[in-house]
C-alpha cells in the first residue's frame, strides 16, 4: 500500500447505490470499466441486488464497501419527509441489529468483506447510529465515510440540498475542476451513476448525466496531467 502520509494525490471515486436497481447497476458499471470509477457501495436491500453482487465476485479487485440504509427522505412541502424507514433511527438497538443484518448480508452475497462503510443520505454520521456503525468499522477494519484520513467530497452532485436541481455541478467541466483543485492526500469523490428511469427516486435524470462525466475523456486526461493516482478503499486498508 501507498504511504498514506506521501504528499501526493490519491483519489477514490467511490459510486454509491449499487444493487438498488438494474438501470443503476449498468451506469456504475459503464462509469468503471470506461470512466473513472474505483469503488463502489452497495445497498443490500434492493431487487438488484444479486447481479451487482455477482458483478463483485466476478471482478475481486473492484472495492466494494457496504451502502448501509435505514431509510429515505426527499424534499416535498418545504421539508424532508420519509419515503421508508427500515428502523427508528432513534432505537440504538434496533440501528445495531439492522446493521449487522445488512453486513452480513453482504458477505453473502459479494463472498468477501466490505472495504469501507458509508450509508444511504449519511444516516451514519446521526448520534445514535455512527456508533454502532463505527463499532462494526473497527472490528471489520475498514475506514468508515467522513470518519476516517480520508477526506469526503460531496461536490459532484447535481442537486442543491433542498433537492433543486443543480445540473452545472455534475458537468465534465465541474468535475475537471474539482480534480484540479484536489489537495494532497487522500479523497473520496462521492457520486451517483445510473442509466434508465427503473428507480421512484428525487436523483434519477442527473444520474446519466454523471455517467457521461465520468467517462469523459477530457476528465481522465486531467486526472493524468495533475499527476493524480486514481486508487480504492481496497488499496487503503
Amino acid at each position: 500500500m501507498t504511504d498514506r502520509n506521501a504528499q501526493h494525490r490519491y483519489l477514490i471515486v467511490n459510486a454509491d447505490d449499487f444493487g438498488q436497481s438494474a438501470g443503476i447497476n449498468r451506469g456504475i458499471i459503464a462509469a468503471r470499466e470506461n470512466g473513472i470509477v474505483t469503488s463502489t457501495s452497495l445497498m443490500v436491500r434492493f431487487r438488484a441486488v444479486a447481479e451487482a453482487g455477482a458483478y463483485a465476485r466476478r471482478n475481486p479487485e473492484f472495492a466494494v464497501g457496504l451502502h448501509i440504509d435505514l431509510g429515505e427522505w426527499r424534499f416535498r412541502n418545504d421539508q424532508w419527509e420519509p419515503v421508508y424507514e427500515v428502523v427508528p433511527l432513534s432505537d440504538p438497538l434496533a440501528v445495531g441489529e439492522e446493521v449487522r443484518r445488512q453486513v452480513g448480508a453482504f458477505d453473502a452475497l459479494v463472498g468477501r468483506p466490505p472495504t469501507h462503510l458509508d450509508s444511504h443520505q449519511h444516516v451514519h454520521l446521526r448520534e445514535s447510529v455512527f456508533p454502532v456503525v463505527q463499532e462494526i468499522a473497527d472490528r471489520v477494519g475498514v475506514p468508515v465515510r467522513q470518519r476516517s484520513s480520508i477526506r469526503y467530497c460531496g461536490a459532484f452532485y447535481g442537486q442543491t440540498a433542498d433537492g433543486a436541481p443543480m445540473p452545472e455541478a455534475i458537468r465534465s467541466q465541474s468535475l475537471i475542476k474539482i480534480v484540479r483543485e484536489l489537495e494532497r492526500g487522500w479523497t473520496e469523490l462521492g457520486c451517483h451513476p445510473g442509466y434508465g428511469n427503473d428507480l421512484d427516486t428525487m436523483y434519477a435524470l442527473e444520474r446519466e448525466r454523471e455517467v457521461e462525466a465520468l467517462c469523459d475523456p477530457a476528465v481522465r486526461a486531467t486526472v493524468a496531467d495533475c499527476g493524480i493516482e486514481l486508487r480504492s478503499f481496497g488499496d487503503f486498508i
